[in-house]
């Protein structure tokens, strides 16, 4: 795997899952990890160092290579849903809670979590295909400094990327999530930083906002310092410990195993 992976370098074998599981005595939770890069690529530091993270407090990985430019919406969403089935229908394989699956994204793969939670396909008990008999709701959303709209505040590369450089009116409020929240978005824990020269942080603010207004459970942190894309965050003093935090808004949610009998398989 390289790190500048650009269009048809990045899609190579897309879509497809990295896999990074738990064994335990108990089913695991499990979270799909989408990797920033502006829907033109896929940002190695969001990925390997996110899923040992997530491994270190009990949570099985699945690292989501989606499909980015030159494909346009609404490929990067199907393989965010095909990913989502795939962990459900496989869920007794690799040992994970199929009703405990989360989705933690970064930037545009912020964008793509967030779209995916919002724009929720519930699946057909009576599907002659099993993989779509189940839903692809998150159950909670981990969103870091993420692209939300496609509006005013927007990123530009993720949206030429997504969209194209003309996109139409209804493509755009289509896909700013915003616009999209209802009751039954899932619970989601937000952060980014106020120096944030590329996602400005309104996008986490105007998320905030909606989730509020319709009820649903929500965390948010931002950090005066840090520039975009900070990852893990290990080398900034004030955003380094959003980890910690959100290890603890996920023990409120019920969503880490109480008990760590669990072996780490990398």
């Amino acid at each position: 795997m390289t790190e500048n992976r650009y269009e048809g370098i990045a899609n190579k074998d897309c879509p497809n899952l990295e896999r990074f599981l738990v064994s335990s005595k108990h089913d695991v939770p499990a979270m799909l990890i989408f990797q920033g890069g502006g829907y033109g690529n896929r940002t190695e530091r969001e990925g390997k160092p996110v899923a040992e993270w997530l491994n270190s407090i009990g949570i099985a990985a699945f690292i989501v290579n989606y499909r980015v430019a030159p494909h346009k919406h609404p490929v990067p969403l199907e393989d965010a849903k095909w990913a989502m089935r795939m962990v459900r229908h496989r869920a007794e394989e690799w040992g994970v809670d199929p009703n405990r699956i989360g989705a933690i994204g970064f930037s545009a793969g912020g964008h793509l979590a967030s779209t995916l939670a919002t724009h929720v396909d519930e699946g057909r008990p009576d599907a002659e295909d099993p993989m779509h008999q189940y839903s692809t709701r998150p159950d909670v959303l981990i969103l870091a400094y993420p692209v939300i709209t496609m509006r005013a505040q927007t990123h530009k590369g993720s949206l030429h990327n997504l969209l194209g450089e003309t996109p139409t009116k209804q493509q755009i409020l289509e896909l700013s999530n915003e616009l999209h929240v209802t009751n039954h978005t899932p619970p989601t824990f937000l952060w980014h930083t106020e120096e944030d020269q590329s996602v400005p942080v309104d996008n986490s603010f105007i998320f905030a906002a909606a989730l509020r207004r319709h009820n649903v459970p929500h965390s948010v942190h931002t950090f005066e310092q840090g520039r975009h894309g900070l990852g893990m965050a290990k080398d900034n003093q004030e955003a380094r410990i959003w980890p910690e935090l959100c290890e603890n808004w996920l023990k409120v949610r019920n969503f880490i195993l109480t008990f760590r009998e669990t072996v780490v398989q990398f």
